[in-house]
């Protein structure tokens, strides 16, 4: 029986396809690929590219990577994190499918490639938009119909791009979620959203939380207070939410009762897309 989906399908919707079984994949040496300047990921966990050759070393690279022939080596289209574990695992040749790529085509299907695999976070997401549109002339409209995305999806991720670099880090690691972001971008003032951004780390607050925290300052004008100490929980909990937040690239609180132990764990999602994404994730095991 077929699954409904629950919002808008990503992998129905995408214009540009994985490398699929009727294409005939070879063993290509390592050293003979070169890295794809147009790659939209800009941050590798390294945690989890030791989890990935450990994977890799038991079952080896189910996925094979993307390339094109460049003379007498390859460049990489898509499937870096693929090539980095496997390297770690000490393999020499890693399965791979070739394809002709013209430049123009090579940051486009490196970013569809890793939206299908939902590898990039929000701002490297936001930042393969952007570099799309000044180098191709996309424009938002094609832009949201060759990756399947609604209009005002790019433009929302694109806002993103309007943070200062402290609050982008923090969206890149984890420590804000891209609703939190796109709440503290309602402030105009630098200062006041690195305070907001500072509260919600510190306070956990959910994006309704700090949705109603800057309704508060834009209505009155109020300045942000230092934020609050909060008491000190078991740091495998602290350790456990940062690792849920990059898996599922949104906010995850891990909620435990002292007296108890029992709790709940909250995973917040902000449209049908993100809903859909996060179900997937949680149905599907994850893919080498």
């Amino acid at each position: 029986m077929t699954r409904k989906a629950l919002g808008r399908g990503l992998s129905a919707l995408l214009s540009v396809e994985k490398p699929s079984a009727a294409e005939e994949s070879s063993l290509v040496d390592i050293a003979l690929i070169d890295p794809n300047p147009m790659q939209p990921r800009l941050y590798f966990d390294e945690a989890k590219l030791h989890e990935l050759a450990q994977s890799i070393n038991a079952n080896g690279v189910v996925q094979p990577l993307l390339l094109r022939k460049m003379g007498l080596r390859y460049q990489l289209i898509a499937g870096e994190r693929r090539l980095r574990a496997a390297s770690l695992a000490g393999l020499t040749r890693v399965p791979a499918v070739i394809r002709e790529v013209s430049d123009d085509n090579l940051l486009e299907l490196a970013l569809i490639e890793n939206i299908q695999r939902e590898e990039l976070n929000a701002i490297e997401e936001a930042l393969a938009y952007k570099k799309l549109i000044e180098t191709i002339g996309m424009t938002q409209e094609v832009l949201a119909s060759r990756v399947g995305r609604d209009r005002s999806y790019i433009t929302n991720y694109l806002r993103l791009l309007r943070l200062p670099e402290e609050l982008r880090m923090m969206v890149q690691d984890g420590r804000l979620s891209t609703g939190h972001a796109r709440t503290i971008l309602g402030l105009d003032l630098e200062n006041q959203q690195k305070q907001v951004a500072q509260r919600v780390v510190s306070q956990r607050l959910s994006v309704r939380e700090t949705e109603r925290l800057v309704k508060k300052l834009l209505e009155r004008g109020d300045i942000v207070k230092p934020a609050k100490k909060t008491l000190n929980y078991d740091t495998n909990i602290q350790a456990a939410e940062n690792k849920l937040r990059r898996r599922f690239g949104t906010k995850v609180r891990i909620i435990q009762h002292a007296e108890s132990l029992r709790g709940k764990i909250e995973i917040e999602f902000f449209d049908n897309q993100e809903l859909n994404r996060i179900y997937d994730s949680l149905m599907q095991p994850a893919q080498l």
